[in-house]
């Protein structure tokens, strides 16, 4: 599966968007930094639609640093006029510098106060032309990248303990439930579960949903000729209909509308 459109429901709509992979010194507490940028005509608009991965992401922007927390629901935004961001998906290890209670977060966003980081990362983005593309948005990733590394730790065995279990979730087919995840990282289910509270704001199990409706929704897109049921076979739903029922509840359309749209 292309990870550059995982969750990602219609990449045709997408602006200009880059993906920047992190240090090694960075890697415990930032999946990656990420960087779209815009410039549509008068009256036209981008609507955009995700199905966020289960974690948390520090964005910059022209006016303001955000904590975006975890969702249950696809994520929309309508982009018009210029602009950018610079954002990063954090680890679960790189929640408690922001926050003690990621879950109150759910479907929300914090204003973060570091004016230091958005001033900088906007007057690089600002940048005239004579900074090609890429050199600006590799100093504006930079910034973001000193940042963390300013503050970073040594990490806990709990924190490295729910980056492990996030990347289980996230990578293997194979973990459909609860007691999977409590197996295979040698822990009981409650202490998986007291690590995702801490650490994502969402229950294990909505993790396990999250990445097979992103990975089911990929290949309604991308493989026509598949049909819908062997999609659900193949991703642990029940049948057909479950998969249908799952769509609906978290993109607010059936799979077989969504193939058809564009």
């Amino acid at each position: 599966m292309s990870v550059s459109n995982k969750g990602v429901l219609y990449p045709a709509r997408l602006p200009e968007f880059h993906r920047i992979a992190v240090s090694e010194e960075l890697a415990d507490l930032v999946r990656w930094l990420w960087i779209p940028e815009w410039n549509l005509e008068p009256g036209v608009s981008s609507r955009q639609m995700m199905i966020a991965f289960p974690a948390l992401n520090v964005v910059v922007e022209a006016d303001s640093v955000t904590l975006i927390g975890p969702t249950t629901r696809c994520s929309e935004r309508e982009l018009s006029g210029r602009g950018w961001a610079v954002g990063a998906l954090l680890r679960p290890a790189a929640v408690p510098f922001f926050t003690d209670e990621p879950g109150a977060l759910k479907n929300s966003q914090l204003a973060l106060s570091l004016p230091d980081v958005q001033s900088r990362v906007a007057a690089i983005m600002r940048a005239s032309d004579s900074d090609s593309p890429e050199g600006r948005r590799s100093r504006a990733a930079g910034v973001l990248t000193d940042w963390f590394i300013s503050r970073a730790t040594e990490l806990s065995e709990e924190a490295k303990l729910a980056n492990a279990m996030a990347e289980l979730i996230e990578s293997d087919q194979e973990i459909v439930r609860l007691d999977d995840v409590a197996l295979r990282l040698e822990i009981s289910k409650r202490g998986v579960q007291r690590l995702a509270e801490k650490y994502i704001g969402l229950s294990p199990t909505a993790m396990i949903r999250r990445r097979r409706i992103q990975e089911a929704a990929y290949r309604v897109r991308t493989e026509p000729e598949l049909s819908l049921a062997d999609i659900a076979v193949d991703y642990g739903y029940a049948d057909h209909a479950h998969l249908t029922k799952e769509f609906q509840s978290i993109l607010g359309l059936k799979p077989s509308d969504y193939r058809r749209s564009d």
